[in-house]
């Protein structure tokens, strides 16, 4: 849905309700990948559907995978595995912006094709590129595999090649440092397993190892897969002789401990009245992030978890700053920065170096955006401290390609219970690149947070039959993330319930008995009645002659007015009809009247209908829109007309993209987002 420059947020003030979480991105990765290496089939329930887990699809299906998806809705995938053999032995792999991927991926087929022979080369996105991998290839090098970097050295792209027969220098301890990314050591305990035939393979970490919690979920996971690691301490790693992949059979990925921090910290600052709560992991997580629900209720948060779930609400109120060394939760830690613009006091966090590896440079980053809304911010090398504005300031925050970024970043929209004043707007720059993990973030939040309706902004767009309003309505919902409401599209779904059941206009009990069980929904110019689509069947002549009838009946649209202002919710609305700007939003922030000659209109409705195989004359389609012109001008219950500060757009020689262009314009000169950029 988020596929926009930018979304704007209005001041928001509550949150209740449950959220189910996608599955965790860094479980996912590593059970494709251990799937696709072990032998037999692996069934894998509830996997992660993001940018991350894509590209390792297209790799797996590259290399040779047979890929199945065994639900209608693709909840269950099935991975028939290799086994340890390249079924391919040359293959172009684009890896996107996810490290888990890259990483493990290279190692995997740098040992294969040095034993068994192939050559694969590996890329990803210009970031990518940035992304450091050298002391992995350092590791990796003296076994005896070879690696060519293409680009910049100690970074993507690679190639990685040998010849069949060829046999790896495993008898002597494999070093790695463990201070830049745990994901370099998560790569050699994946990848070595598959040359251990000769004997134990052990792997020494030379530095601090940053980022334990991530390195525990893949000594789960292999666990699962088979293989029983050895360790002493943190230090130093031994794979056994002999160790193979072999399925599960079934495994099931947990929900994603890092996405479950924003609602978390959703919850401590938000959750006045009820609890937010969140499925899909709870405190027996094999995920380090896990600990993040400590370091909320630290911060004075109210947390109750159970095996499955997490339940939050607010405590302690501002949220009391905290120093923590985050060593272990580097993800998660970013969302206690934006808790800190809600703490009294100033919020230190440290062991944060890895921040400056990973999708962008996060310290800098966080430093910059929080600094827009007024923050002070101090950061060094490994560290960020964090005091609240003492004023807030709309702002347009970047979000750098950077999916946590995106995601942390929306909580400062709840600046009004930080006592903002006055509250302010947020833009999400490039909001659709949350995809990289939670694809539906921005729904799910919306879904269960509150906002005043006088701050959530309205677009009306008002206009007579088949002016056009609807396909620009849409349209403008589309381009600014917003909800849509089709009043049409509503009086018309009316109209058909009743032409269903046999219920004449004359027999308002049994419309009033329909309009209040009316279940709609739309997405762009779809439309859902009780889970059916039923866009053709609104179309029809038919049902727009009995909406016509049955929208004239004041009961009834008193009835259906509720229904109306049900969808004014955050991030906002785009709304048509007739009387929207008059009678249901006669407070929205800019009110269009879309007018075009009778005559156009029959044309575009003829054209409209014909397209679809209706046959139908233009006469009697002009004659029809001049009747209902006639009729929806002259009746009692909010004639058609105009508000008088609506501006008005006759659009018979424009284009839909123009007429979308003219009103976005006139939007951008209300949008204080906008104002004096």
């Amino acid at each position: 849905m988020f596929a926009l420059p930018h979304l704007d947020l209005p001041p928001l003030r509550g949150a209740a309700g449950t959220v189910r979480l996608p599955g965790s991105k860094s479980i996912s990765n590593r059970v494709l990948l251990l799937a696709g290496l072990a032998e037999g089939t692996t069934e894998i329930h509830d996997l992660l559907d993001s940018d991350d887990t894509r590209v390792m699809l297209q790799a797996l299906r590259a290399l040779g995978c047979s890929l199945e998806r065994l639900e209608a809705d693709g909840a269950v995938l099935r991975v028939q595995g290799l086994g340890g053999r390249l079924r391919v032995r040359e293959a172009e792999l684009f890896l996107g912006n996810a490290g888990t991927a890259m990483r493990p991926l290279a190692a995997a087929l740098a040992v294969l094709a040095a034993t068994q022979g192939g050559c694969f080369e590996l890329r990803g996105v210009p970031r990518m590129h940035e992304r450091p991998i050298g002391d992995l290839v350092d590791a990796l090098r003296p076994l005896g595999c070879r690696i060519d970097e293409l680009g910049t050295p100690g970074y993507p792209p690679l190639r990685v090649s040998g010849q069949a027969g060829g046999r790896l220098a495993t008898r002597q301890p494999i070093r790695v440092r463990g201070d830049v990314s745990s994901q370099f050591l998560t790569a050699l305990l994946l990848a070595l397993p598959l040359v251990s035939d000769a004997g134990d393979v052990v792997v020494e970490v030379e530095g601090e190892l940053i980022s334990k919690p991530y390195v525990e979920i893949t000594l789960a996971l292999l666990a699962r897969f088979g293989i029983q690691v050895q360790r002493a301490g943190w230090s130093r790693f031994t794979i056994p002789q002999g160790s193979r992949y072999r399925t599960p059979g079934r495994i099931h990925v947990e929900g994603d401990a890092s996405s479950a921090s924003y609602f978390v910290a959703l919850g401590a600052i938000a959750a006045l009245d009820a609890p937010v709560r969140i499925e899909g992991v709870g405190r027996d997580s094999i995920q380090g992030d896990i600990a993040f629900l400590d370091a909320a209720a630290a911060m004075g948060a109210q947390v109750h978890a159970g095996p499955n779930w997490i339940e939050v609400r607010r405590g302690r109120w501002p949220l009391q700053a905290i120093e923590l060394d985050c060593n272990a939760i580097p993800d998660a830690a970013m969302t206690l920065a934006v808790m800190a613009l809600y703490a009294q006091g100033t919020t230190r966090l440290s062991g944060i170096a890895s921040w400056r590896v990973k999708e962008t440079d996060r310290i800098t980053a966080m430093a910059a955006e929080l600094g827009r809304l007024g923050a002070q911010v101090d950061s060094g090398d490994d560290f960020i401290a964090v005091t609240p504005p003492a004023q807030w300031r709309a702002a347009a925050l970047a979000t750098y390609d950077d999916h946590r970024m995106a995601m942390c970043l929306s909580l400062a929209a709840f600046n009004p219970l930080a006592g903002a004043k006055p509250p302010v707007p947020i833009r999400i720059e490039d909001p659709g690149c949350v995809a990289k993990t939670f694809p539906d973030y921005f729904e799910t939040l919306f879904g269960i947070v509150q906002a005043d309706p006088a701050e959530v902004p309205v677009i009306a767009v008002d206009g007579p039959s088949a002016s056009g309003k609807g396909t620009l309505a849409a349209a403008l919902a589309q381009r600014l993330g917003w909800h849509l409401l089709d009043s049409g599209a509503v009086y018309r779904a009316l109209a058909l319930a009743a032409l269903r059941q046999g219920v004449v206009p004359e027999d308002e009990p049994a419309l009033l008995r329909l309009a209040a069980a009316l279940d709609l929904r739309f997405e762009g110019e779809r439309v859902w009645l009780g889970g059916e689509e039923i866009g053709d069947e609104l179309r029809r002549e038919e049902t727009g002659a009995m909406a016509s009838r049955v929208a004239a009946l004041p009961a009834v649209r008193r009835a259906l007015h509720a229904l109306q202002l049900s969808f004014h919710r955050a991030p906002g609305l785009v709304a048509d009809g007739r009387d929207m700007g008059t009678v249901v939003f006669p407070g929205a922030a800019l009110k269009v009247f879309l007018t075009a000659s009778a005559a156009e209109r029959a044309k575009r409705r003829h054209k409209q209908l014909i397209s679809k195989g209706i046959d139908t004359k233009i006469t009697t389609l002009l004659a029809d829109i001049e009747a209902r012109d006639a009729r929806d001008r002259s009746r009692s219950a909010a004639p058609l007309r105009a508000a008088e500060d609506a501006l008005q757009l006759d659009n018979s020689q424009l284009g839909i993209d123009e007429s979308v262009e003219l009103v976005l314009q006139w939007w951008r000169q209300r949008n204080p987002l906008d104002r004096g950029r």
